[in-house]
């Protein structure tokens, strides 16, 4: 049996995906859950302008990340920390820290969005990147100066 998918089925295929199932396992597990349905002309027309409308809001959300990222990219941020004798910090910066200075700066992100490659545990000047979009990157740059 054909079916249509309406989620990621594990070993089956991702969503709006068209596969040949067992009829049994249509019937008993991906019906009733409702994880996919039949594969018929109508369905196969209603999935084809959901994807179109996934798209559209998916290339919108790129569109509006790509705009957030240029205006990041011409953003630097200042974290002020605590120093020992040595000018070393005590702890490393972190990405909540980072967030709160962004938001000093007019920006409201996600921690989450915040990848750091190694920790920042020096003074000085770095370069972070802010994941707007699965596609799109940002760099801000931050300076970590002492209190």
């Amino acid at each position: 049996m054909e079916v249509i998918l309406t989620q990621d089925v594990q070993h089956v295929g991702k969503t709006g995906a068209v596969v040949k199932v067992k009829d049994g396992y249509a019937r008993n597990f991906l019906f009733p859950s409702k994880l996919a349905f039949v594969a018929t002309a109508t369905n196969l027309k209603k999935i084809e302008q959901q994807k179109k409308q996934r798209e559209a809001l998916n290339e919108e959300q790129k569109q509006k990340a790509q705009k957030l990222a240029e205006k990041l990219s011409k953003v630097s941020c200042t974290v002020n920390v605590e120093v020992n004798d040595l000018d070393k910090l005590y702890g490393s910066v972190t990405e909540t820290e980072i967030v709160k200075a962004l938001e000093l700066e007019g920006f409201s992100l996600d921690k989450k969005n915040i990848s750091i490659e190694k920790p920042i545990q020096d003074l000085g000047i770095f370069e972070v990147g802010v994941k707007l979009h699965p596609e799109v990157m940002a760099k801000i740059r931050l300076w970590v100066t002492k209190k």
